[in-house]
């Protein structure tokens, strides 16, 4: 694993893919399959990984935290960045935050959540981890105005933060206030796009931002990076026939759960036993699972 300081560079040179976590028959993380996905992912030219809400860390058991960070930094390559996710809970936090502490790893994501939380709160809760951790934190704005601009640019003032992963989902990505806010109190060198493939080339052509997360690389990498590269060599055409590409698969994620679709998806293209879901969400039925096969077999 890529274990220097955040460098605002590498997010340009890969797409951040955001992998499922792989578990066994008892539910207990499995070292086997997780490297075949990161094997997979690096073959494919990713050197970035975020193990965020597809990896189901929002209930990972603070137990298994400590173990599944020591195996992921020991499976990836020397040039692959891993970013694990915290919380979302600051009690939850905090505790992840002291192991990590022990690991080297750049950075963590804190994961956002819309209950039990305020803006104050929230602004005040990511200083107390940063400070804790000796080290900025991915902020994750998934929900629209969940931070108030204002908030951020004291948070980046002070040197809280390290990238911003925007996934706010918007009807029509190229009409977003709150992203052109942003852009006036954070640069966009440092922002990524959260939500796949779909709003990516917007993102990067008309507002700026530098690279984009996506779970379907996690089936079809390769692709996926190509899409980046069409994007930032200004090739349009070429990146949204990749992008019209990945659609079924995302399709089938709108409709069914984003999690839930890519965790069978990888499973179901071969690429590695992404096992039962942790409780708190269900596995798909027979019915979709088609579905989901049907889908990735155009893209393998």
């Amino acid at each position: 694993m890529l274990t220097r300081p955040f460098d605002p560079d590498h997010l340009a040179k890969s797409v951040y893919a955001v992998p499922p976590l792989a578990r066994d028959a008892d539910g207990e993380v499995c070292r086997v399959e997780n490297e075949k996905i990161i094997r997979y992912l690096e073959s494919g030219g990713i050197r970035s990984i975020l193990y965020g809400g597809n990896a189901v860390f929002y209930h990972m058991r603070l137990s298994e935290f400590a173990g599944t960070l020591e195996m992921l930094s020991e499976l990836a390559a020397d040039d692959t960045t891993i970013v694990p996710a915290i919380g979302p809970a600051y009690g939850l936090a905090v505790d992840q935050v002291d192991i990590l502490r022990e690991l080297p790893y750049s950075t963590a994501m804190l994961l956002p959540s819309r209950d039990i939380v305020d803006q104050q709160g929230i602004a005040s809760g990511l200083r107390r981890l940063a400070e804790r951790l000796g080290k900025p934190l991915v902020l994750y704005l998934k929900f629209d105005r969940w931070l108030d601009p204002k908030l951020v640019e004291s948070l980046e003032r002070d040197g809280v933060i390290s990238w911003i992963k925007y996934a706010v989902v918007l009807d029509d990505p190229s009409k977003d206030d709150y992203l052109d806010e942003l852009r006036d109190v954070f640069p966009t060198s440092r922002m990524v796009s959260g939500i796949g493939e779909q709003p990516a080339i917007v993102h990067l052509r008309d507002f700026g931002i530098t690279g984009f997360t996506s779970g379907c690389v996690c089936v079809a990498p390769a692709r996926s990076m190509e899409m980046l590269h069409a994007i930032q060599s200004g090739d349009y055409e070429t990146a949204e026939s990749i992008r019209q590409w990945f659609l079924p698969l995302e399709d089938l994620r709108n409709e069914y759960s984003p999690i839930r679709v890519l965790h069978h998806a990888v499973a179901e293209a071969g690429i590695a036993a992404t096992g039962p879901l942790l409780p708190m969400l269900s596995d798909l039925d027979e019915p979709i699972l088609a579905k989901i096969r049907s889908a990735v077999k155009m893209l393998t």
